[in-house]
């Protein structure tokens, strides 16, 4: 599996998501200067504020996200040999009891997002190593189970395939 294609769409998620944060942002600041007339400013500087701590947020999540794109920068995951245990960079699938698929990406940022395998071949949700799953993973090899807590209730996922 080509796993630069996958960082190369989690970087463009990512660089997607500072634009829209960093416009959102400006968009909150001009408000917070501009969105009132003078006489509604003078009875209700709570909408200055609340656009003031909007903008401030929106430009939190844009640094972080060019952070992550910073990370994402000297990542370079290989392909991990023949039964080698989960590492940064493998490409997991785990079956729960019911027979629930997952696959997912570990990678060291971007959790939550949704990658297209290549080839279209379905899809891959981001993983990180700071996440119950992730942590629960991390040195596991083929067949091994791991429990997980995921809003409060237990789950048991079977390692079936590592790339």
């Amino acid at each position: 599996m080509d796993k630069r294609s996958l960082v190369e769409q989690l970087a463009t998620q990512l660089r997607a998501t500072a634009l829209t944060a960093q416009r959102a942002g400006a968009s909150a600041a001009e408000m917070a200067r501009e969105g009132a007339t003078p006489s509604e400013r003078r009875d209700d500087a709570r909408v200055a504020i609340e656009y003031g701590g909007l903008a401030r947020g929106q430009n939190r999540r844009a640094e972080k996200a060019r952070s992550e794109l910073g990370v994402l920068d000297s990542f370079r995951p290989q392909a991990l040999p023949r039964g080698a245990p989960i590492a940064l960079g493998a490409v997991v699938e785990v079956e729960s009891d019911d027979g629930q698929g997952r696959t997912f990406f570990l990678a060291p940022v971007g959790a939550g997002a949704e990658l297209t395998a290549p080839g279209g071949d379905g899809f891959l949700s981001v993983v990180t190593p700071a996440s119950p799953l992730g942590r629960a993973v991390l040195g596991r090899r083929v067949g091994e189970s791991v429990e997980v807590m995921i809003d409060g209730d237990a789950r048991e996922w079977m390692i079936t395939y590592i790339e």
